[in-house]
């Protein structure tokens, strides 16, 4: 049928994506390939929660399924994770790999005024975060359906350049999935990706926790935290 290929075996596809990652690697020996090991993509918090939002929506439950095998599979030749938006080359049925474009809705205010309000609660929160850990009292902020930090499919724009006309092709399928297990290895980029500063973050949280102690305690002060001071304290 015009616009496919034919058919290629999964065993073939492999041996393709890995002469063509060795193509790539020449060109430019700073690829980042999403390697699964084992059976599970999502082994963190990070990486489960990131992909049991993404497959909690009815707009994705019956194609993101798709992407499971390229993305175990090795297809994810590269990728790369920006503010608001994720680039990829993914192996698949023709002779050079397709790319990927998605982008990320910009957080919005509500949003983010939510996250500054509850890590500022807590500024073992904040460091936790900073640690790549993840404080479980925040668990409702990231997660809640539609309302959360991670985005819903109404907040994420997609594109490939291979031929597949479906709404959500396999190696755009495979890329969402490896943002997962991208954030498995590094909870932060998940900051990165939603264009969070933690520094800012962290600085703006510290403030209101001071102000409003001294506020309690009927005294005033200058808010003045130097940047400086903050990456000493967090380790950043």
């Amino acid at each position: 049928m015009w616009g496919y290929y034919d058919y290629v075996p999964v065993a073939k596809k492999r041996d393709n994506a890995q002469k063509a990652l060795a193509k790539l690697k020449k060109k430019n020996p700073d690829v980042h390939p999403v390697i699964i090991a084992g059976n599970k993509i999502g082994k963190t918090w990070w990486g489960i929660a990131w992909n049991k939002n993404l497959e909690s929506y009815a707009d994705y439950s019956n194609r993101i399924e798709r992407g499971r095998t390229y993305v175990r599979n090795g297809f994810v030749l590269d990728l790369r994770i920006y503010p608001e938006s994720v680039t990829a080359k993914v192996a698949g049925s023709g002779r050079d790999p397709y790319n990927v474009k998605i982008s990320i809705d910009a957080l919005s205010k509500a949003k983010w005024t939510k996250i500054t309000e509850i890590c500022g609660r807590s500024i073992a929160n904040i460091d936790q975060l900073v640690q790549g850990k993840f404080p479980k009292e925040l668990e409702l902020l990231f997660t809640q359906k539609g309302e959360g930090l991670f985005p819903s499919p109404k907040e994420i724009k997609f594109s490939c350049d291979c031929p597949d006309w479906a709404y959500m092709c396999k190696h755009v399928a495979a890329v969402l999935y490896g943002v997962g297990a991208r954030l498995d290895d590094d909870p932060l980029l998940f900051f990165t990706l939603r264009n969070i500063e933690i520094e800012a973050l962290i600085k703006k949280s510290i403030e209101e926790k001071m102000e409003n102690m001294l506020k309690n305690s009927g005294k005033k002060t200058r808010r003045v935290i130097r940047d400086a001071d903050i990456g000493e304290l967090f380790g950043i």
